[in-house]
């Protein structure tokens, strides 16, 4: 398990992390959201041993991670940066590594390698953009570590390339009990190879949710009451399941509610709709109408 308690995080007068509390199972997809300047990268060089804490604990199965050289060993850290790599080829690269983790695998590198056809013997500098991630991807995977971390892995890659990268990285999670933690502030990215999100905000954890149990939890809803001159207000739903956004364009109501289906509709029928409409929400739409009721800015996701 990867654990942060009561984490914090300063540089100069700037809180990047802010008593941070955090649990990542082990052989979970974890998706860190947020917006730049939020914390998800931090909160990675914290994992992988790069920052010390300036409060509280980071552990990696228990153990303090910064300055531990047998914790430091789980964790593969993929920066968002390839530039540190240019001087090298790719098998010099992998001879580099190889070095720090005993666990590094040369038949997945040799299968990986092979797969994809990267040039072995140039240097990494004259790669493309998604060629040197995919160089780096299939190092961090051969390093066989039980942990794996991606900063902003998809970022700036053509669709093909991101397709490539995706694979690579279910098929490791498939084939061993791999935890892989992704931070983004694409949500579509997330959505797609995650089980789990944390959405933070200003160094804070505002949600920490499996993805599954977010969708069909919250609806639109767009309805007629048969009463049209009244005029509907929140305050008259006393009884509906929690209403996150609610507003009227002539006699149709926009309602956004948490609640499943059959509840939701139960809880419309006192009120004898003519129409009632239910559209359960992306993950992006939930996230936005959950932070706008906490008072955030739901432009953390422009």
């Amino acid at each position: 398990m990867m654990t942060l308690k009561g984490t914090i995080k300063k540089f100069g007068d700037f809180n990047a992390l802010d008593g941070v509390d955090l649990e990542i199972p082990k052989g979970t997809a974890f998706g860190l959201l947020g917006s730049n300047g939020a914390g998800k990268s931090t909160i990675l060089r914290l994992f992988s041993g790069i920052y010390s804490p300036d409060g509280g604990e980071v552990l990696i199965d228990g153990e303090p991670v910064y300055d531990n050289v047998s914790a430091k060993q789980k964790v593969f850290f993929i920066n968002d940066e390839t530039v540190q790599f240019g001087g090298y080829t790719l098998m010099e690269l992998k001879n580099l590594y190889k070095q720090f983790y005993p666990s590094f695998s040369e038949e997945i590198f040799a299968r990986l390698q092979g797969a994809i056809q990267l040039p072995a013997h140039r240097k990494i500098s004259t790669y493309s953009k998604g060629m040197k991630r995919q160089a780096i991807v299939i190092i961090g995977i051969a390093c066989c570590t039980p942990y794996l971390l991606l900063d902003e892995a998809f970022d700036g890659l053509d669709p093909t390339m991101r397709i490539i990268v995706k694979r690579m990285l279910v098929d490791a999670m498939c084939e061993r009990e791999l935890t892989v933690v992704i931070s983004s502030h694409n949500l579509k990215e997330i959505n797609e190879l995650c089980d789990t999100a944390a959405l933070l905000h200003k160094g804070k954890i505002i949600f920490n949710r499996q993805i599954d149990s977010l969708k069909g939890s919250v609806h639109k809803v767009q309805v007629v009451f048969s009463d049209r001159e009244k005029q509907y207000t929140p305050e008259d739903f006393t009884d509906f399941p929690d209403i996150l956004h609610f507003s009227q364009n002539h006699s149709i109501y926009h309602i956004i509610a948490k609640g499943d289906e059959a509840t939701i509709r139960k809880a419309l029928e006192p009120y004898k709709p003519i129409v009632a409409d239910l559209i359960p929400l992306s993950l992006e739409e939930i996230f936005i109408y959950e932070l706008e009721v906490l008072g955030y800015d739901s432009q953390v996701f422009a």
